[in-house]
């Protein structure tokens, strides 16, 4: 069934043939055998016309059946009548609970088009209300748990990635830049490495011309560019479109890095290295990393999307930043994690016992340190790797169950811990006598995030500035 936007379309197109050829709505509707009333709702996109209908007209008014169903509206009058039908009806103009307005003849252009500038800027105003940090919150937390429902498995992803490689003839080992280069090509792209990309953008496709532009950091090596590429191609393949809402743009960006990974490690090749791992007893997140030479976290979330589905395991990836805060989080091993009241956990802080915030105390950062926790949830044993960026230090941590750490490498470790969050006495809650000591006497200045004050999204895209991107193209476009 046409939508309601079609069949306004399809009704203009029919006035304007019908106005092109000086007829009436009685006249055309006597030509065609049906009232010139019928005709009316038809051309309102009240009703919708019969095939033998619509060839009527278009044999009287000497035009095409496929002209008549263009999408496109046949004049400027038209566009604005059918963009605000459009808005009229959407929910943001209903929830304000005023009554439309009635086009007539004499509803001047310069009239529709200040009331459309007005529904623009309502639906800007909403768009940007939709995706402040609470917004966001609760979209990437509902994320998390369908994701979790699915053991982080997306077998249509993963048979595209596998489909693509072959396409370019990779067969096994690490995915060179040239291997990405030519999946590129395939899809009628050419990388280009620039140094004045958008601040607020991570790589910038031109559709027109057919490029991919990315930052020309890390050239000739590294883990980030080939996936950054992968993640532009990937919004091709997926078909993805502007999204639509804040939950929209953080489903496009899992799938994106989900074709990256699975690109990078692909599913055929790293099943049967972790199995074989498996076997012998010696999982290892940093051996995983080593076979595809990708970063220890990639390699950790990899994990996550096969380890389940492939192996049978349940697990848990943290991301920890140096503050303790959790910046990036999978579970299915109902290993207990701090969350607020809407049920996020990103941004928390995670247990002091827990060897994701303790490991940034050892001296030794080149080697993945081990331990086995215990909590009201059960014991689970982890490994976690420390690193640092520009922006800090960080951990990353892949653990499971107690009973499935006879799989891994590490399980002979003697570290033990006690965690009883989310006890405040945990660790969250000094000791009495220090309590006394300083009660009173202490004033911290707190730290703010600069974050917490600004919507996320600038332009169509969150958090991307349409304006900066669309100056970079402007720059390019005859390069």
């Amino acid at each position: 069934m046409p939508s309601a936007v079609e069949l306004t379309t399809l009704g203009h197109r029919i006035r304007h043939h019908r106005v092109e050829n000086g007829m009436t709505l009685d006249e055309l509707g006597a030509a065609v055998g049906v009232a010139g009333s019928h005709l009316s709702l038809i051309e309102n996109g009240k009703r919708e016309p019969k095939l033998s209908l619509l060839q009527e007209i278009a044999r009287v008014t000497g035009t095409e059946v496929a002209e008549l169903l263009s999408t496109e509206p046949p004049n400027h009058r038209a566009a604005l009548e059918i963009e605000l039908d459009r808005a009229q009806a959407s929910s943001v103009f209903r929830r304000l609970g005023i009554a439309p307005i009635k086009i007539t003849k004499g509803t001047s252009d310069e009239t529709l088009e200040s009331i459309l500038g007005l529904h623009r800027e309502l639906q800007r105003r909403e768009r940007e209300a939709i995706a402040t940090p609470e917004e966001a919150r609760r979209a990437n937390t509902e994320l998390r748990l369908r994701m979790r429902e699915r053991g982080n498995y997306l077998p249509d992803i993963e048979r595209l990635a596998e489909k693509q490689l072959k396409s370019a003839g990779h067969v096994s080992g690490a995915l060179t830049h040239r291997t990405v280069s030519i999946m590129a090509e395939q899809l009628g792209f050419e990388l280009l490495y620039v140094n004045d990309l958008p601040h607020s953008a991570r790589s910038v496709t031109d559709l027109e011309n057919g490029r991919i532009y990315l930052p020309p950091a890390s050239i000739p090596g590294g883990h980030g560019l080939r996936s950054m590429a992968l993640q532009a191609m990937a919004h091709r393949l997926l078909g993805h479109r502007r999204p639509t809402d804040y939950a929209d743009f953080l489903q496009q960006r899992l799938e994106i890095n989900y074709y990256a990974a699975c690109c990078l490690m692909p599913e055929t090749a790293s099943v049967a290295f972790l199995q074989q791992a498996k076997k012998d007893r010696n999982l290892a997140v940093e051996d995983f990393r080593d076979a595809f030479g990708v970063t220890h976290e990639a390699a950790g979330m990899r994990m996550t999307n096969l380890l389940t589905h492939h192996l049978g395991m349940s697990l848990h990836f943290l991301r920890v930043d140096g503050s303790g805060a959790i910046s990036r989080v999978y579970e299915n091993d109902e290993l207990p994690l701090p969350m607020d009241v809407t049920g996020a956990v990103e941004g928390q802080i995670v247990c002091r016992k827990f060897l994701a915030r303790s490991a940034f105390e050892a001296h030794n950062r080149t080697t993945e340190h081990y331990q086995y926790t215990d909590t009201p949830a059960g014991t689970f044993w982890c490994s976690t790797q420390t690193g640092t960026t520009s922006d800090g230090e960080f951990s990353i941590s892949v653990g499971v169950p107690f009973d499935d750490a006879r799989w891994f490498r590490g399980r002979e470790t003697q570290k033990r811990a006690v965690s009883t969050c989310p006890d405040e006495s945990c660790c969250r809650r000094p000791p009495g006598d220090v309590t006394a000591r300083w009660e009173g006497k202490a004033w911290p200045s707190a730290r703010v995030h600069m974050q917490m004050f600004s919507p996320l999204p600038r332009g169509a895209f969150p958090g991307v500035d349409d304006g900066e991107v669309y100056a970079f193209l402007d720059r390019h476009a005859e390069g």
